[in-house]
């Protein structure tokens, strides 16, 4: 079996993940045009939002540059199911309650889990229903998948598909939170909560050794942003997080406000990533880029060897 940190096939791998597909119209094109690059090795559908069937058209009509799976989401826009079936997860005008508000709920008992269940359970099967297939490659909004009441009910859903999806794994090494600035309370409490989860992950879903790439607006300004990332992350498989895309007002009062960031950063990311300085990053790091479906065959294969 693989163990983290060793190499697959004497290789090292980056999934190179744009979270958000499907958010708004400006930010799914920036990410089309990204994997048509080749710079964008998977991104992952937001079911619920009310722009996903027109993102998973356009990425149909873009021949489907990229592997293209599910986001789960409990913290933006609103539910598939009626809001009286999954109340405790809504506020009064029917929408999810923000990430702040949510995991306050979620730590006085006040999130429900079977309604937990029962929505996800719902964007599931929307999200086969528009892909025509299980998703290959999953990790949720604001990695709520890190908590231990969502994680379990959310590998609980994904044991239906065969095979079994890769299963973002958000925790960074510690020398990796020292060495690269930036967002280091957050980062430091996921990786926490990441490591707590990550030997169950690791027996049954695929999946990276180690995350990058989660920050705050103001740091993705520096021009090493990534390169800093990837020259110092160690890992024989690792997975950088981004959320690039081209200016997109519909998310205005859903995702961010006009004046707090969050949706200059994606228009950052986006510039970055085409940086000739990211290509050559990953060249030094010994990288090669792979898409999640050829990551999990790949440890499929090692796996059945080692038996």
């Amino acid at each position: 079996m693989i163990r983290w940190g060793e190499e697959v096939h004497g290789q090292r791998y980056l999934l190179v993940t744009a979270d958000d597909y499907g958010i708004g119209p400006a930010t799914s094109q920036g990410i089309l045009d990204l994997a048509i690059s080749g710079l964008v090795t998977g991104s992952v559908l937001l079911v619920n939002s009310p722009h996903a069937a027109a993102a998973v058209q356009a990425w149909r009509q873009a021949g489907e540059p990229m592997e293209l799976g599910w986001h789960p989401c409990l913290t933006l826009d609103g539910p598939l199911l009626p809001a009286q079936r999954v109340a405790s997860l809504v506020r009064p005008d029917g929408q999810f309650w923000p990430l702040g508000t949510f995991l306050r709920r979620l730590w006085l008992g006040r999130i429900q889990g079977a309604e937990v269940e029962a929505e996800l359970r719902a964007q599931y099967d929307r999200c086969h229903d528009l892909l025509g297939h299980p998703p290959t490659v999953v990790n949720s909004h604001h990695h709520i998948q890190v908590f231990p009441q969502i994680g379990t009910i959310l590998r609980r859903i994904l044991r239906r598909g065969t095979p079994l999806p890769y299963l973002r794994c958000v925790r960074e090494p510690w020398r990796t939170l020292i060495r690269v600035p930036g967002a280091r309370a957050k980062r430091t409490f996921l990786s926490l909560l990441g490591r707590y989860l990550a030997r169950p992950r690791q027996r049954t879903f695929p999946g990276n050794d180690w995350l990058a790439g989660i920050t705050d607006p103001r740091w993705v300004v520096d021009p090493d942003f990534l390169v800093r990332w990837l020259t110092r992350i160690p890992g024989a498989v690792v997975e950088l997080t981004c959320h690039p895309g081209y200016l997109d007002t519909t998310l205005i009062g859903r995702d961010c406000q006009r004046d707090d960031g969050q949706m200059q950063r994606r228009i950052r990311e986006l510039h970055l990533l085409r940086q000739a300085s990211f290509r050559e990053a990953c060249t030094r790091a010994g990288f090669a880029l792979v898409t999640p479906s050829v990551l999990t065959k790949l440890q499929q294969d090692d796996r059945a060897h080692a038996a």
